[in-house]
């Protein structure tokens, strides 16, 4: 029932920036948690941040101070704002949308894109 796509990744030296963006189709948006999570190869789904219908956000510690995520309800789009970069940043990154919790399996995935910082 809802789509997810996101756009904004690519290749940034170490302690660049990046946005990433999520666009939402299919639902509600605003009736929906909206989060974060990442994947490194040979690695388990880490989440990153979340976002409640409310706009407050949670953040994992690992980027805590150097990410931050937000919504816009008008567009139907949540961001990740990435700065600090690390190589260990490196990975796909996905959005997920919940009408509960994202931190709880995510009922809806983006396909993900891939972010690669070098040293």
């Amino acid at each position: 029932q809802v789509q997810l796509v996101e756009s904004g990744g690519g290749l940034v030296q170490a302690g660049g920036s990046l946005r990433l963006s999520c666009a939402a189709s299919g639902g509600t948006f605003s009736r929906y948690v909206m989060g974060w999570f990442r994947q490194a190869p040979g690695k388990e789904r880490e989440f990153l941040a979340r976002i409640s219908k409310s706009g407050v956000s949670t953040y994992a510690d690992s980027v805590k101070g150097r990410f931050a995520i937000s919504r816009d309800n008008a567009k139907n789009t949540v961001s990740l704002q990435m700065n600090s970069l690390k190589p260990e940043d490196t990975a796909v990154y996905y959005c997920a949308a919940d009408l509960l919790s994202v931190t709880t399996q995510p009922k809806y995935w983006g396909q993900g894109t891939q972010v690669t910082v070098s040293s």
